[in-house]
């Protein structure tokens, strides 16, 4: 299924359309649910100052087979979003895990007795805490990671949702693929204190009235999102629909033309 807002006027050369993974994060929350967002240094080249969901861009390695001996699923039931993806599903959720991981310190994989990483001992949550700087500047590799703490990706966990292309005229241009993950429980998530200087969990709600307000700088495409989670009720509806999703449009906003 595909959406289209317009017609697409070029009016200068197409840039280039970088592929892109971003993980919605959620948690319950005393009324519906809250998400993890990520305010980017005002310095960023691109969404500067804005809030936004953990993600970026798919690198080369993030397709590597060799994540395929650290990963569980997809599985069965996640069949159709494999068939939406595409051949290279398996580079965007890797990108999924490893970006939300370096950006917002959520690990979502699995330990060796089958259960989502827990930070509840401190001295854990420090341990992979020094692994997000040296995974940020290339040092070390999230099959590193997997090889070093013995960890299974949750592939499993991680649900596709939709796609975004950037309009043309943009000058840096993405082709992004949302999922939907529940966040483990004992992890909280923090930024990274270099693409970005504030995190918060906050409802979709929240963070709309905040935008309204011109508190809560966001971008188009993360307005669109937030408004259509906005009409589910809880976590538990949000984590459902996800599931059983079988229809994944691809969304292609264009700027408005001008005279």
């Amino acid at each position: 299924m595909t959406t289209s807002f317009d017609m697409e006027f070029p009016s200068a050369p197409v840039q280039p359309i970088r592929p892109a993974a971003t993980v919605i994060v959620v948690r319950e929350a005393a009324q519906s649910y809250e998400i993890f967002m990520l305010k980017r240094t005002s310095k960023a080249s691109f969404a500067s100052g804005m809030y936004v969901f953990p993600g970026g861009r798919v690198d080369s390695d993030d397709h590597l087979h060799a994540y395929d001996a650290y990963r569980h699923g997809p599985t069965e039931g996640q069949a159709p979003q494999v068939a939406a993806l595409g051949d290279e599903w398996r580079g965007f959720w890797i990108a999924c895990i490893r970006e939300t991981f370096e950006e917002a310190g959520l690990m979502l994989a699995y330990t060796k007795d089958g259960a989502l990483v827990s930070f509840a001992d401190p001295a854990v949550q420090e341990r992979f805490a020094e692994y997000r700087m040296p995974l940020h500047d290339g040092d070390l590799s999230l099959l590193d990671i997997c090889r070093k703490e013995n960890l299974t990706l949750a592939i499993d966990h991680i649900h596709f949702y939709n796609r975004f292309i950037t309009p043309l005229g943009r000058p840096r241009r993405f082709d992004t693929r949302f999922f939907i993950a529940a966040a483990p429980e004992s992890q909280r998530g923090s930024h990274d204190e270099q693409e970005t200087v504030d995190s918060i969990w906050i409802s979709p709600q929240q963070a709309l009235e905040r935008h309204a307000a011109k508190e809560f700088d966001l971008m188009n495409v993360t307005r669109i999102q937030l408004e259509a989670l906005a009409k589910l009720p809880n976590k538990a509806a949000l984590l459902e629909a996800s599931v059983n999703q079988q229809h994944f449009p691809t969304r292609r906003p264009v700027l408005p033309k001008t005279k």
